[in-house]
Formats: C-alpha cells, sequence, structure tokens
C-alpha cells in the first residue's frame, strides 16, 4: 500500500498488522472531529523539528522516498543544519521484515555517545501501516537512548499535535531514568527555587517574562518543553508545577501527571490572563496570597499601560494551526480589537477550556479543528478589517483586497507575555489594518486578469476545452462510484 492511499484504508492496515494500540493512543490524546482532517503540513514535520532544534540527538526518517524528500527541505527551508538519517526500502524489505532489521543496523552503526545522547527513530505512514516494530529496538545503544516513534499522517491530525508524540516519548524515557536511579544535573545548576516547567514552544523572550513574573511569588521559570537537550528534561520533570501554555500536549501532560506534577492551563496574556494566570499557579505551587498578590500587582499596571500605548482598532478573524490561537485572540481583544473569530486546527482539551470560555464570554465564535472552509467563509462573511490565518487563507483574503497576515510567521513569532506582550502585536496589526487602500489599488490593478486556469492576459478568449473538462469529470465519477462500491463490500 503508498503513502497515496486513502487515510481509511492505511489505518485498517496499521490495525490488522497489530499498532491497532497506537492508533487508539493518538485518539485519545489528539481527538478529531468535527473536521476529521485539518489541511496542514504533513504531521511529522513536528515532530522531526523537535528532533533537529536539540542537541545531541540524531534523527532518522522510515517512510516513502518522496515523504522523506519533502520533509527534509521544508525542515532546512525552517533553518535546520544538520543532516536527517534515512533507511531506504522497498516493497520485499517491507513485507519480509528487513526494513526493521536495516532500522536496527542503522541506529547500531550511529550510536556513538561521544556524539549523540538519543536518536530518534519515525516511522512514517507506510512503515506504520505496516507494522514494523520500532518498539523493538534496544532501549540503548552503548549509552546512547534509541526512540521509536510512529507519525503517520492518517493517525496524527496537526504538525504541532506530532511535536506532542516526540515530546511525549522523551519524557517518557526520562521519568524512568530518573525512577531507577540519579541523573545528570542541567548544566546551569538546580535552581533554588521551586520552578515551573513551561509548555509549548514560544518567542524566546517569552520565558524570561515569566520567570520575572514568578519571582515575586519565590519562584523561577523552569525548562520549556521541547527541550533544547536530552538534560534538560529532568529538570522539566523536577518541577513543582507545568504551565500548559500550549494546551495540546497530552501526552507531555501524560508524563508529568505520572510524576505527580500539577498541570495549569492558559498563559500570562493581558490583564485578565496574567492576573488569573499567576493566582492559578500561585495555588498549584502552595504560594502565599500576599505573594501571588504582590506579583499581580507588579505587572498588571504595566501590562495595562503597553495596552494603553498600542491600541488595535478594526475587526479580526483569525486561525492558524500552532495551537497558541486563543491566547493571542485574547492579547487582541485587550488591546482593543474586534475579533470575530477564532479557528485552531487544534482540538479542544481541558487545558484551553478557560481561553474558550473567556473568548466566548466575549462573543467570540470558537472553532476547534477548524477546516480550510471554516476559516474562508468567517474571512468572507465577517467583513473584517484583518484576516490572521495561514498561507491559504492570507492567499485569498488578500485577493480580495483584505489586509492579511500570516500567523506563523508574523504573528505567534512574537512575545505575548506579560508586559512585552502586551505591546507586541500593535504595531504589525495597526500597519496591515492601515494598508486597506494599498490593498484596493492592487486589487483594482490586476482587476479582469482571471483566476484559475484563466489567470493571465489573453490576446483572445482562453482555450477552456470543455470537452476536456467533460472527460476528465467522467473518470471522477467513476474513480468515486468504485470507491463506494469497495467501501460497502
Amino acid at each position: 500500500m503508498g503513502c497515496h492511499a486513502p487515510a481509511e484504508q492505511m489505518a485498517a492496515q496499521a490495525r490488522a498488522s497489530g499498532n491497532g494500540a497506537v492508533l487508539d493512543q493518538f485518539a485519545k490524546d489528539y481527538p478529531q472531529g468535527p473536521h476529521d482532517r485539518p489541511e496542514s503540513m504533513c504531521p511529522a514535520f513536528g515532530s522531526l523539528r523537535v528532533g533537529l532544534r536539540m542537541r545531541r540527538v540524531a534523527t532518522v526518517l522510515s517512510g516513502s522516498a518522496c515523504c522523506v524528500y519533502g520533509l527534509t527541505f521544508v525542515s532546512h527551508f525552517y533553518g535546520a543544519r544538520r543532516s536527517v538519517g534515512y533507511v531506504p526500502f522497498n516493497s520485499e524489505t517491507l513485507v519480509t521484515g528487513k526494513l526493521f532489521e536495516d532500522i536496527r543496523d542503522s541506529v547500531h552503526e550511529m550510536a556513538d555517545p561521544d556524539r549523540y545522547d538519543a536518536i530518534v527513530v519515525t516511522n512514517l505512514c507506510v512503515p506504520t501501516a505496516s507494522g514494523v516494530p520500532l518498539r523493538l529496538l534496544p532501549k540503548e545503544i552503548n549509552g546512547v537512548r534509541i526512540i521509536g516513534i510512529d507519525v503517520p499522517g492518517f493517525g496524527i491530525p496537526t504538525h504541532a499535535e506530532a511535536k506532542d508524540v516526540l515530546a511525549g516519548a522523551m519524557l517518557n524515557y526520562a521519568r524512568q531514568e530518573v525512577a531507577a536511579g540519579p541523573v545528570p544535573a542541567p548544566k546551569a545548576g538546580r535552581s533554588d527555587r521551586p520552578t515551573v516547567t513551561l509548555l509549548g514552544e514560544m518567542f524566546p523572550a517569552d520565558p524570561m517574562m515569566i520567570g520575572a513574573m514568578l519571582a515575586p511569588m519565590g519562584l523561577a521559570a523552569g525548562p520549556v518543553v521541547p527541550t533544547r537537550e536530552w538534560r534538560e528534561l529532568y529538570a522539566a520533570l523536577d518541577c513543582g508545577a507545568v504551565a500548559a501554555i500550549h494546551p495540546f500536549y497530552s501526552a507531555a501532560v501524560r508524563e508529568f501527571e505520572a510524576a505527580g506534577r500539577p498541570v495549569v492551563g492558559s498563559a500570562p496574556v493581558g490583564v485578565d490572563g496574567t492576573h488569573n494566570w499567576l493566582a492559578a499557579i500561585g495555588d498549584a505551587m502552595g504560594v502565599n496570597p500576599a505573594q501571588v498578590a504582590a506579583a499581580q500587582n507588579a505587572f498588571i499596571p504595566a501590562i495595562k499601560g503597553a495596552l494603553a500605548a498600542n491600541p488595535i482598532k478594526g475587526r479580526i478573524t483569525l486561525s492558524g494551526y500552532e495551537g497558541s490561537e486563543l491566547i493571542v485572540a485574547r492579547l487582541l481583544i485587550e488591546s482593543g480589537a474586534d475579533v470575530a473569530y477564532v479557528g485552531t486546527a487544534c482540538a479542544a482539551s481541558r487545558w484551553s477550556a478557560h481561553d474558550r470560555e473567556w473568548l466566548e464570554a466575549r462573543g467570540v465564535a470558537v472553532k476547534f479543528r477548524a477546516s480550510l472552509a471554516d476559516d474562508l467563509a468567517a474571512a468572507d462573511g465577517l467583513d473584517p478589517d484583518l484576516v490572521i490565518g495561514t498561507t491559504p487563507v492570507v492567499q485569498h483574503a488578500k485577493q480580495k483586497g483584505v489586509p492579511a497576515l500570516y500567523f506563523t510567521n508574523l504573528i505567534s513569532a512574537r512575545p505575548l507575555m506579560g508586559p512585552a506582550g502586551a505591546g507586541s502585536l500593535g504595531e504589525v496589526v495597526n500597519a496591515a489594518i492601515a494598508g486597506k487602500a494599498r490593498m484596493d489599488k492592487m486589487r483594482d490593478f490586476f482587476e479582469g486578469v482571471g483566476e484559475g486556469d484563466t489567470a493571465g492576459i489573453w490576446e483572445g478568449s482562453p482555450n477552456l476545452r470543455p470537452d476536456f473538462r467533460a472527460q476528465h469529470q467522467k473518470k471522477l465519477d467513476k474513480a468515486a462510484r468504485a470507491a463506494k462500491a469497495q467501501e460497502m463490500i
């Protein structure tokens, strides 16, 4: 079965090959629906990115060559500066089990403790569907940890949630090491204050800002998970509480809860968010209420000042696939924006419930597992002054002459927490909204050049060939009928 096969067939094959338990766990951790397949890049990019950003960690992919090529391409596009291992296969090695032997030989060959702390082996769609048993790999070779994970596109809806697959697997491994005996301390040494581990990738200045807000409470910011090196995993587990800044890390939360660590949702964004988050952290850590009030009083006036100095005026629709969409919407609203719609490709969780309730109480339509159609409908139907979204949503808005910003690169890659975050969005958002006249000018300039297969400047009428269209449609209809008949069988 090739990687082009329907997801339902690949999932059925995976269960028949003995991977049913893996898919069942994915269904619990990353529940699908109401839209089961958000339009996103290959989910394996998320776990691949986590591994490539860690020091002394090697990454090996097992999957179709076309998938591996695409994943390595986009990884290097996003700044990876190391090689990605690849174990090729064909139908014979896949069916006979030789592929697993090749993977095992590869990790034995790579396991150099002078170079690596860990090697991550990732099954893509076809090896997962075929039941390649990475769980049978040695747990350790020459002192190098071996971690095998399955990240199939037919089991994990988004690349954001695939980050959690690897983060959770690493935390599980590290937690077992801690239970077995002493482990190395962080390079900078252990904190003299109780720490709060931060769950979710964020702008580099945000952990420092959170640390400053925790200091009046006698606390410190711990590591950010996903971590940048292995021994940070021990420090992450050695915390007083976990802040689920990004709420979709289900596997990671499961490991922290197994270690007896309380988990707090939401984030210190804006006035309300910061006030409530500091109170929740203080409660989870048993901090004296007077110290909590001191932290609130030290930072909330500064946040109010930053919001007042950088007001945002205009109606905004917001969507993305990073998992931080709800807290960004909160910050925009407290900055004065009218946020009419928030769509996220991630699923709802108990860690995002407070943010959803806060937004809905202010009239915001919140959509989890949002589809591209959902996001486009909001951009078309809510008459926004600015559309913040994924690449196709931004393209759609700009074609209509509506200012738009790409969420991942222009919004989520900015500080969001505390006073620094309170004023970070105003400049870029207001500049985009102010560019409406420029967008109208460009739309008028390109008016009449056609769209789709008729785009461009034509000396005569476009050669549409409706006979070719009709013939192709018949082929599509025939294939659809065959697929429907197969389902009935």
